[in-house]
């Protein structure tokens, strides 16, 4: 399955029980942030990651994503041995790098390629926060805009899945530049007459919700999602004001016209092909 080539390794993790704290491997049983019930990893998997008592999304690697959206077997990954190349030399970067790529299964923050949906070719990308919070640097910014330039010769639509912290410290002004580099692509999209879906899950915030993934042709989240620029104590701080509590949630984004639709991951599947069966480009596509 295409979920397993991105599971995470098994490790140790602590999880209450009545009697007290007992180590268990991390991967059989996982907490419910929203409602604290405990479930099985293997029964959440079965359920799209989505907790059966509340409703609340955990977050999917891009494995995970991939095999709940794309027809299976379906997908043909672009420029997987890509690497960040640490271009400002910035303090124990390439050890923690490394130690991603180990823990994630991943070389980078994305991962990008060619898939069907319903039979229906689309190109596509998915950020997966498990990789130093799918931070966006030069890499994830080049590999968006190889995929931007992928769907522009085919003729095809783009689908970005984002999920990320923002911009990657580490690289500084780099990564900085990745928001005018890939903004600069979608406009390639866009004058191609090609339609960009962006789909928001939790979190995507800084230079990410600030950059592609509020450029789509039509905007999508999951419920309960966190999007926002700065953090809620900054803006707190700043405007001398309290926020609702709601504010920054993918459903508080889409009563103030922010966001097309919040659609439930059981329904992500279904609803994307609907927008692919009517936003279907004009040209050929390639088969």
């Amino acid at each position: 399955m295409i979920r397993d080539l991105f599971s995470k390794k098994g490790r140790k993790a602590k999880v209450p029980s009545k009697k007290g704290k007992n180590d268990v491997p991390e991967g059989i049983m996982a907490k419910c942030p929203e409602c604290r019930s405990i479930s099985y990893i293997k029964e959440l998997r079965k359920n799209d990651m989505v907790c059966d008592q509340c409703g609340y999304h955990h977050r999917l690697t891009a494995g995970e994503r991939l095999h709940c959206t794309i027809d299976e077997g379906s997908f043909e990954e672009f420029d997987a041995g890509m690497i960040a190349k640490d271009p400002l030399g910035f303090p124990e970067y390439k050890e923690k790098s490394q130690k991603d790529r180990d823990n994630s299964g991943l070389n980078e923050a994305i991962v990008t390629g060619r898939a069907k949906i319903e039979g229906r070719t689309v190109i596509i990308g998915v950020m997966d926060a498990g990789f130093r919070m799918g931070s966006m640097g030069s890499v994830v910014g080049e590999k968006i805009v190889r995929a931007c330039d992928q769907a522009v010769e085919e003729g095809v639509p783009l689908l970005l899945f984002a999920a990320s912290g923002g911009a990657r410290m580490q690289e500084g002004v780099v990564s900085l530049m990745q928001m005018a580099k890939t903004s600069t692509a979608l406009q390639r999209l866009a004058e191609a007459g090609l339609p960009f879906i962006s789909i928001m899950t939790h979190p995507t915030t800084g230079g990410v919700s600030a950059s592609f993934a509020s450029l789509g042709d039509i905007n999508l989240a999951e419920p309960g999602a966190l999007i926002g620029f700065a953090g809620r104590r900054i803006i707190e701080q700043t405007i001398r004001q309290k926020l609702p509590d709601d504010f920054q949630t993918a459903e508080f984004l889409l009563e103030h016209g922010q966001l097309d639709k919040v659609v439930h991951r059981h329904d992500m599947r279904g609803t994307l092909s609907l927008l692919l069966a009517v936003h279907k480009p004009a040209g050929k596509e390639r088969g």
